[in-house]
């Protein structure tokens, strides 16, 4: 009888810390942080265009990842009106993006969010517009044989002149969305293996682009061997730090950034996206290092806010302006997806 009251008195203690750690963060303020945050957005003149808004890898790519999976915690029945207007922004000149710094990367964009929106099963004509534009703008000559021209700013991480990779990344992740017979398709399989050798150039790439490859095993486990995945999820933990977290610094290198403000310890945007996908790519949330992780973020949401704090790792930003809160949006939409793809809410 002890042993019975023991094995119940157990089962009772995690029952309740299994409803502590699921209340200890919260999908409501995240989502209203984030609908804020693309009101400010769609208001803002410098991402406005006829067509809507720029779809921005920080603020409204990260957007689109996070808002559907919010919404399905939240139980809200239909999209946000502001996911209505960045998905209309990748409709626009679909198959057609005209030529500029941003052809490339909407055409990519337009690829990942449409084939999201498909059945597995059928492909519409919206997403096969997407997908030749995309491997009509597929570079053909060395040393970028394979990838795309991804825009850049001179800043980290996603702006920087070596986001090719990041981009060519987010292309495999969008082709691996699509029906099997369309990724069998001989010429798509040509372009593929292009695609393919371009990201097996990762050395001295920074950890940050080469963690979006192993996110896009999520979708094309082929997009990386067994070995190599092993290696780098191993890459990933070795970088993790005593509190749970991973520094910014970890996931370089970077470009030398004079007046960037002071980083010291782990950073929300560093944690939130290592730990988003390490468990796209499979690692169990009870794996030591990646349920630490997953604490951290847990430990970290400004409850005043519903964000996840981050600041710019390029230059000072004046405060209350659109610029500072950028890391601040990619960190708060990963970190939820990391955590409802724990099954945490």
């Amino acid at each position: 009888m002890p042993r019975m009251l023991t094995l119940c008195g157990f089962a009772l203690f995690a029952l309740t810390t299994a409803n502590i750690v699921a209340a200890d963060w919260s999908p409501e303020a995240a989502a209203r942080y984030l609908d804020e945050r693309q009101k400010q957005w769609f208001e803002w003149k410098p991402a406005a265009s006829a067509n809507g808004p720029c779809v921005s890898c920080h603020t409204g790519m990260t957007y689109l990842l996070a808002r559907p999976a919010l919404r399905r915690v939240l139980k809200e029945e239909q999209p946000t009106i502001y996911e209505r207007g960045l998905l209309a922004r990748l409709r626009s000149n679909v198959g057609a993006k005209p030529p500029g710094a941003l052809q490339d990367v909407e055409s990519i964009f337009a690829a990942m969010f449409l084939a999201r929106e498909d059945s597995r099963a059928a492909m519409s004509a919206d997403t096969q517009k997407a997908f030749e534009q995309v491997w009509t703008l597929q570079r053909t000559e060395a040393p970028a044989k394979g990838a795309w021209k991804w825009y850049s700013a001179n800043l980290d991480p996603w702006e920087h002149p070596e986001s090719s990779y990041f981009g060519a990344s987010l292309a495999m992740l969008a082709l691996g969305s699509t029906p099997a017979d369309y990724q069998q398709r001989a010429d798509v399989r040509e372009r593929t293996t292009a695609l393919a050798s371009y990201l097996a150039t990762s050395s001295e790439r920074p950890l940050h682009d080469r963690v979006a490859l192993l996110w896009a095993t999520s979708t094309r486990p082929s997009a990386l061997t067994d070995a190599a995945r092993t290696s780098l999820i191993a890459e990933m933990f070795a970088k993790q730090q005593a509190d749970g977290g991973w520094t910014l610094a970890s996931l370089g290198p970077w470009m030398p950034h004079p007046d960037a403000p002071p980083a010291a310890g782990s950073d929300a945007y560093a944690t939130a996206f290592t730990v988003f996908a390490l468990g796209k790519a499979g690692v169990a949330s009870s794996h030591p290092g990646l349920a630490r992780g997953l604490s951290w973020l847990k430990a970290h949401q400004d409850p005043s806010t519903g964000a996840w704090p981050a600041v710019s790792m390029n230059k000072h930003r004046p405060a209350g302006s659109m610029e500072a809160l950028f890391m601040q949006d990619a960190a708060t939409a990963f970190a939820a997806l990391a955590l409802i793809d724990a099954g945490t809410p």
